[in-house]
């Protein structure tokens, strides 16, 4: 067997969508050469794209913030790095020479197998906890001790990879690697789930591999100060081996793309991928980590009047995107936009993006058991709306948005309450049945919030918000009138006939009586409440 095999910038590895919708496997080199020709990446799921975009990602920031054939940084100003991006934007594709004079440069350390310097491994890690092929492919996250009942692939197909799957699951397990793995040394930190893991991942999304990638290139950190000198993970003198290593955060793109939240080490035998060994890799506090551009934040104040700190918002794999509008696109007093966020708002504002082009937002994600110790569902969602919403000129929607949103919390609330009286009045105890009233209505607000969202117009006037904003709350009070409807009808003779109900710890009240048609006009009452009061409801 060859002890160099597999070079990832002449193989084809990386899957892409074609116009036709057809899935082609390209090289890394052709999957950034022929961005303009790709739809979009199509690998085996979303987290494993993104994985390969911020390879891509790293790539691209490294060449074109270097002068050409040299080292020496291509801009000096904001006002450089933005004229730079934009002549890129408009050419439509990525100039070829520039990508194939670096990668030449750097072809030795882009073999999937090699003695010493292996991509995105270490021979170290051969110390580590080994795992099946089955464990390394992300559909099934199969290791010894936990047997997938219903699996995606079976017999073999479980126990080998090709080379070209086993490169795409590698960059994915580095990054969304949960915490099964046990340490070999002693008194070791525990470095939690991979880095991509602990985000709240979003990444913008073009109408090509291209634009995607150009939205995603963030040459300006938060969209305001220049980066500092790129270093992605292969041009490191020396690969990082030593064992769940606390480092600096880079200060640099390309090296936060390429972090190694793992030590890795692929087994071949055949021709195939066998299995693989792991160890913990890099980490560093994940607090104000601004360097990282792809992550939606939440605000945490740890005591009375301490400064308020950052940290990742992992996605709530239960609430729609849309419903985050709040915490990711608009900008709160003690709240962070995504560095990626900031980016398209300041293309728009400088005119590089016409505020009336539409963009998409999109996350993907893993959702992780207790203590992140198994992945158990892996999942993603998207929201498009023009682009103006992001700047000055849609302040005043963002507002508008907000609180449409808050509205829709309470009108959920409003079911949610409905179902609990509900079942209180049938005589039932399952307020598990709460939840999901509330989830269904959700559902049946999503479609009709995003096809809202997507229809607001930069060059409407004020008696035209107006309408659309009015017509929006119409068809939500419809929907859970509807909705509170039907739930009264289904509620049965019992909850109809009622019952009286004394409430805990109140033996000195009367009894409250609960019967289906009282709740459903207590319902009614709420709703109308939602947009008669402030604020969403809320006095």
């Amino acid at each position: 067997m060859k002890d160099v095999e597999f070079n990832l910038l002449e193989e084809p590895w990386i899957r892409v969508l074609r116009p036709d919708c057809t899935v082609e496997e390209v090289s890394l080199t052709d999957a950034l050469l022929r961005a303009h020709e790709f739809r979009d990446l199509a690998g085996e799921l979303p987290t494993q794209d993104a994985a390969t975009l911020r390879l891509l990602l790293a790539v691209l920031h490294t060449v074109f913030s270097r002068k050409e054939g040299t080292e020496e940084p291509a801009f000096s100003t904001s006002d450089e790095a933005l004229l730079g991006w934009s002549q890129l934007w408009r050419q439509g594709s990525f100039p070829a020479a520039p990508i194939r004079e670096y990668l030449a440069k750097w072809r030795e350390r882009f073999w999937l197998f090699h003695p010493q310097r292996p991509f995105y491994q270490v021979p170290e890690a051969k110390a580590g906890t080994q795992y099946g092929a089955e464990k390394l492919n992300g559909e099934i996250s199969q290791s010894g001790n936990k047997i997938r009942l219903f699996s995606s692939y079976a017999g073999e197909e479980k126990k080998r990879m090709t080379y070209a799957q086993a490169a795409r699951w590698l960059l994915a397990v580095n990054g969304f690697d949960d915490t099964s793995a046990k340490p070999k040394g002693k008194n070791l930190p525990s470095v939690g789930a991979g880095w991509l893991g602990k985000l709240g991942l979003i990444l913008a999304q073009g109408k090509n591999l291209f634009e995607t990638l150009m939205l995603n290139l963030v040459v300006l950190r938060d969209g305001e100060t220049l980066w500092g000198p790129q270093r992605p993970c292969w041009e490191l003198e020396q690969a990082r081996s030593g064992e769940r290593t606390e480092i600096v955060i880079p200060d640099n793109a390309a090296g936060i793309l390429t972090l190694q939240s793992r030590r890795l080490l692929l087994f071949r035998e055949g021709g195939a991928v066998v299995g693989y060994a792991l160890l913990g890799g890099d980490f560093f506090e994940k607090e104000n980590a601004f360097a990282e551009q792809l992550t939606v934040w939440r605000g945490v104040q740890r005591k009375k009047d301490a400064p308020v700190v950052f940290q990742p918002l992992r996605h709530d794999p239960t609430k729609q995107l849309w419903r985050e509008f709040t915490t990711i696109f608009s900008q709160q007093p003690n709240g962070r936009r995504p560095g990626v966020v900031r980016w398209i708002a300041l293309l728009q504002t400088v005119k590089i993006l016409d505020p009336k082009a539409v963009v998409r937002f999109r996350v993907a994600a893993v959702h992780y058991g207790d203590k992140d110790f198994v992945i158990t569902d892996t999942f993603g969602d998207e929201l498009t709306f023009h682009v103006f919403l992001l700047g000055e000129l849609g302040k005043v929607w963002r507002h508008v948005i907000d609180e449409e949103i808050a509205r829709c919390e309470a009108l959920a609330r409003a079911v949610e309450t409905l179902a609990r009286d509900l079942i209180i009045a049938a005589g039932g105890s399952d307020m598990g049945q709460t939840r999901a009233a509330k989830e269904q209505f959700y559902f049946q607000l999503d479609q009709p919030f995003r096809t809202w969202l997507y229809g607001i117009d930069a060059d409407w006037d004020e008696e035209e918000r107006e309408q659309s904003i009015l017509a929006w709350q119409a068809q939500a009070k419809r929907l859970a009138r509807a909705q509170g409807q039907k739930m009264a009808e289904d509620s049965g003779p019992a909850a109809f006939v009622g019952r009286a109900v004394r409430e805990s710890g109140k033996k000195e009240e009367k009894p409250r009586y609960y019967c289906a048609p009282n709740a459903y006009n207590h319902f009614l009452y709420r709703v109308q409440r939602v947009y008669n009061a402030k604020e969403g409801g809320k006095k």
